[in-house]
């Protein structure tokens, strides 16, 4: 895995601060197979492995109905990730590119955005499949996928 810190040919960091205008309260976290972000896929599959979704109370109460619901999408923070690169070239490319035109964790507001299937719901634990984020990430939300935002039939 190559150093998170260190730049790669054609990538621009800048010097900004963090702002304190807004604040986030993680509602739980996530666990998946995955330790180390080297060992994260580049993007989430649906027939990946099934990933834990634990809701920490009191919001837990907030998943009554989600069974109703095959897809959704999970929003989390990556924790992990540098803040400061404005352009960053792709491990797989030879150029630059601006960071809101990757899919790269590393963002100004590193918010990553995950569609799911949802697998099964234990208490406060959703079994999910398609998630691309290292074992203890905080969680943020989630949401019925905006393409299914009626219940499924069979609920």
């Amino acid at each position: 895995m190559q150093d998170t810190q260190t730049l790669r040919p054609h990538e621009v960091a800048v010097d900004a601060p963090l702002p304190a205008d807004a604040t986030l309260a993680f509602i739980g976290h996530i666990e998946t197979p995955w330790p180390r972000r080297a060992d994260c896929p580049r993007q989430g599959r649906i027939d990946g492995p099934d990933c834990t979704i634990v809701v920490a109370p009191p919001w837990d109460a907030a998943l009554a109905g989600i069974e109703a619901f095959e897809s959704l999408e999970i929003l989390y923070w990556l924790h992990l990730s540098r803040r400061d690169l404005v352009l960053q070239n792709p491990s797989h490319g030879d150029s630059a590119r601006g960071t809101f035109s990757l899919r790269s964790p590393i963002r100004p507001n590193p918010i990553g955005l995950s569609r799911v299937r949802l697998i099964g719901r234990g208490g406060n634990r959703l079994t999910v499949r398609g998630l691309e984020c290292v074992s203890g990430t905080p969680l943020i939300d989630i949401k019925p996928d905006r393409c299914q935002f009626t219940p499924f039939a069979g609920a």
